[in-house]
C-alpha cells in the first residue's frame, strides 16, 4: 500500500520531460515553406508582370504604327505577317507573367492552374479588344487579335505549373532575350559589312546568315545567364525567408535555360496554326513575297533551336560552376551555407 503513492510520484517528473520533446518534434515541419500542397514562391512576379505587359503594349503599338504608315494595303499585309511573331512571343510572356503574379499567393496546385488559365484568358481578351479598337477593321486585324489572345491563354496555362520559380526564370529570360534582339537590330548593318556583305546578292545572303547566327548565339547566352540568375536569386530569397530551402536540381536549370528557345518554337507553332491565313495571304502577293515568307519561317525555326541549345548549355554551365566537392557527413551543413 505504501509503495503505490511512491510509484505514482516517481512517474510524475517524467511527464514534463517528455512533453517538451513532443512539442519540439513538429517544429522543423512548421518552418518548411514548400510542401506538396504549396508550390515554391517565385519572387519579383509583380514587377515582371508590369514589364511584360508594357512590352506587349509596345509591340502592339509598333506593329500598328508600321501598318498605318504603309501606303498600300499590300504593304500592310506584308508588315503584319512580319511583325506577328514578335507580338505572339510578347503575348506568351505577358500571359505567363501576369498569371504567375496572380497565382503566387495561392497554395493548392489545382486552384493555381485554374486561376492561371483564367488570368491568361483575361490578358488575351484585353489584348484582343485593344487590337480591334486601335487597328483597322479587317481580316488581318482579326488574325492578329485571335492569335494574340490564344498566345496569352497558353502563357497563362504555363504559369500554373508546379514549380513557379522555373516559370518565373523562363519568362524573365525570354523577355530579356526579346529586348536584346530589338536592341541588336541596330548592329545588323555594321555586322553585315563585317561579315563580307558586298554588291552581289549572294554575299548579302551569306552575311545575313552569319548575322542571324550571331544574334541567336548572343540571345541564347543572355537567356541562359538570366535564367540561372533568377533561380539563384529565388533560392537566396527563400533561404532568407525560411532559413532553409530545398536546392533545385539541374533539370530545373536546364528547363529554365532552354525555355526561351522553346517559347520561340511554340510561337512558330501558334503562327502556323492561328496565323496561317495571314501568312498565306502575304506569300500570295508575289513570288518574291513567297520566297521571303518561306525564308523568314526557316530563319525563325533556326533561331529558336539556337536559343534553346545555347540557353540550356549556358544555364547548366553556370549552375555547374556553383557545385563543389562535398565531404562525407558535411552535406547538410553545406546546403545550409549555400
Amino acid at each position: 500500500m505504501s509503495k503505490q503513492p511512491g510509484s505514482f510520484t516517481a512517474a510524475e517528473p517524467d511527464q514534463p520531460e517528455t512533453a517538451p520533446e513532443a512539442a519540439e518534434q513538429p517544429a522543423p515541419a512548421a518552418e518548411a515553406t514548400e510542401t506538396p500542397d504549396r508550390p515554391a514562391y517565385a519572387p519579383g512576379t509583380l514587377v515582371l508582370a508590369l514589364v511584360a505587359v508594357g512590352w506587349l503594349a509596345a509591340m502592339l503599338w509598333s506593329t500598328r504604327a508600321a501598318i498605318n504608315s504603309a501606303a498600300a494595303g499590300v504593304t500592310a499585309i506584308s508588315l503584319s505577317a512580319y511583325a506577328l511573331p514578335g507580338v505572339i512571343t510578347a503575348a506568351l510572356i505577358a500571359g505567363a507573367a501576369v498569371a504567375l503574379a496572380a497565382t503566387n499567393p495561392l497554395g493548392r496546385v489545382t486552384l493555381r492552374f485554374l486561376t492561371a488559365v483564367g488570368t491568361g484568358l483575361l490578358v488575351g481578351f484585353a489584348a484582343a479588344v485593344a487590337i480591334n479598337l486601335t487597328y483597322a477593321d479587317n481580316a488581318t486585324t482579326n488574325t492578329i487579335a485571335g492569335t494574340t489572345a490564344a498566345a496569352a491563354i497558353i502563357g497563362g496555362a504555363m504559369a500554373g505549373a508546379r514549380n513557379a520559380r522555373v516559370v518565373g526564370a523562363l519568362a524573365t529570360a525570354t523577355l530579356a532575350a526579346q529586348v536584346f534582339v530589338v536592341l541588336f537590330s541596330r548592329a545588323r548593318d555594321p555586322l553585315s559589312g563585317l561579315f563580307g556583305a558586298g554588291e552581289t546578292q549572294q554575299s548579302i545572303l551569306d552575311a545575313a546568315k552569319w548575322v542571324s547566327r550571331t544574334e541567336s548565339l548572343l540571345a541564347g547566352l543572355v537567356a541562359g545567364l538570366l535564367a540561372f540568375g533568377y533561380l539563384a536569386w529565388a533560392r537566396r530569397r527563400a533561404t532568407r525567408r525560411s532559413g532553409s530551402t530545398a536546392p533545385l536540381r539541374w533539370p530545373a536549370y536546364l528547363v529554365a535555360g532552354a525555355g526561351p528557345g522553346l517559347l520561340l518554337l511554340l510561337t512558330e507553332v501558334i503562327i502556323r496554326i492561328g496565323g496561317r491565313g495571314l501568312l498565306n495571304l502575304a506569300a500570295a502577293l508575289s513570288e518574291a513575297d513567297q520566297v521571303a515568307q518561306t525564308s523568314l519561317g526557316t530563319s525563325r525555326i533556326d533561331n529558336g533551336i539556337w536559343v534553346l541549345f545555347v540557353g540550356a548549355l549556358t544555364a547548366l554551365v553556370a549552375f555547374g560552376r556553383t557545385l563543389g566537392p562535398r565531404p562525407d557527413g558535411d552535406e547538410p551543413a553545406e546546403e545550409m551555407a549555400a
